[in-house]
């Protein structure tokens, strides 16, 4: 089954980490997408940009459009894994090995989604469906 792991933590607070730290960080996590890459598990993974880059659609009677994310949260989604594992309790495992003993030295989490096509005919089925 397919899983988005999402990232979040305060984007200031990451944008203000010394490249070393965030080079660790990315390192940490690689030993773990690796393996899922080895085993033809790991979908895309992308890193958002800044927030500030964002437009927000909301909808309603009219949809309206404006700047920014404007998310009600005090963290920021600021990428995503897709992963390929069995079950939730794999996704979770997976998040875990990403996190660390400690996480990333301050607040953020790893929010965990199952995934289905939305539009069937664009998902790479010998890629990423089981």
């Amino acid at each position: 089954m397919l899983y988005a792991i999402l990232c979040y933590n305060d984007e200031a607070a990451v944008e203000a980490w010394p490249k070393a730290k965030d080079d660790a960080v990315i390192a940490r996590r690689r030993v773990v997408t690796d393996k899922l890459a080895e085993q033809g598990r790991l979908g895309p993974v992308l890193r958002l940009m800044n927030t500030t880059a964002a437009t927000t659609v909301r909808y309603g009677a009219e949809p309206v459009v404006m700047d920014g994310p404007f998310a009600e949260t005090k963290e920021q989604l600021l990428g995503l894994y897709v992963i390929d594992v069995a079950s939730l309790e794999d996704a979770i495992e997976v998040a875990r090995g990403m996190a660390g003993r400690d996480g990333d030295g301050g607040s953020g989490a790893f929010e965990i989604r199952p995934l289905r096509a939305f539009i069937p005919d664009t998902v790479q089925r010998e890629t990423m469906i089981s």
